[in-house]
């Protein structure tokens, strides 16, 4: 049905209605998850998903940049011969594929729904593509379809650029989440320093320098509630952080993937 031929809408559930009726089958509306307050956001569905986006796209920011740049190298070294073109076609195909895979992460983790690119080489061969790409005759018509498919060099490009900033996002989530929850807690476990140790208390540094003797125990309820405090901070924080980082992912999903 055209949009001209669409009667007026005259509520919301008639726009409603209007707009489920033109959506693309299988392109639903982006998923927003409802953001949580402040002090809510650490203990928080929406906040453990993007956690564990995060902590997900690690090793397969790994294995799809050594996917990337090996096809790549490969590829372009063996362009002196005929084999490099497959090389790199394969290389496409592949970070289709894998693009395929962090759309779908993107929704799960994220609430992001980006609708996938369309068949490889439809531009070039016109819109009578079938869904699983134009009806291309012959090894290397296949192959120069490939090798033309704008939305296959930029997945693999998505490898690439994306793999320092997961590694980064990695770590620092894990930094906060992990010292967050380990420092607010402190006061539950401080006795155990005195108990089996054999501390006045939690030992910050202790060290002869000099001549003389430096050290410095948390033992006092003040210090620990003090300690419980920075950790206190850090947990609320965390949300902010691995929010600000997952949406550099967002961004490049949404560039470079749809």
């Amino acid at each position: 049905m055209s949009t001209s031929t669409l009667p007026y809408a005259t509520s919301t559930s008639s726009a409603a209605g209007v707009a489920a009726a033109v959506t693309p089958p299988g392109a639903g509306p982006t998923v927003r998850p409802r953001r949580p307050g402040f002090w809510r956001a650490p203990f928080s569905a929406v906040t453990f998903r993007e956690i564990g986006y995060v902590l997900t796209s690690f090793p397969l920011a790994i294995a799809g940049f050594v996917f990337a740049v090996t096809m790549f190298c490969l590829g372009a070294g063996l362009l002196v011969t005929l084999f490099g073109l497959p090389v790199l076609a394969v290389a496409l195909a592949g970070a289709r594929g894998l693009g395929s895979a962090e759309r779908l992460r993107a929704r799960v983790g994220l609430g992001l729904t980006v609708d996938g690119p369309g068949a490889y080489g439809a531009r070039a061969y016109g819109a009578g593509a079938g869904a699983d790409g134009p009806r291309v005759k012959g090894f290397w018509a296949r192959t120069r379809a490939r090798l033309a498919d704008a939305a296959g060099w930029k997945a693999l490009l998505f490898q690439v650029v994306m793999f320092p900033w997961r590694v980064l996002s990695f770590v620092l989530t894990v930094t906060f989440f992990v010292t967050g929850w380990v420092v607010a807690l402190f006061p539950t476990y401080s006795w155990v320093f005195h108990r089996y140790v054999g501390w006045p208390g939690y030992r910050v540094y202790d060290f002869t320098s000099g001549g003389r003797h430096h050290e410095y125990y948390i033992t006092s309820p003040a210090q620990i509630a003090a300690v419980a405090g920075i950790g206190a901070v850090l947990v609320l924080l965390t949300p902010k952080l691995v929010r600000a980082l997952t949406s550099v992912d967002r961004a490049a999903v949404r560039s470079l993937l749809g």
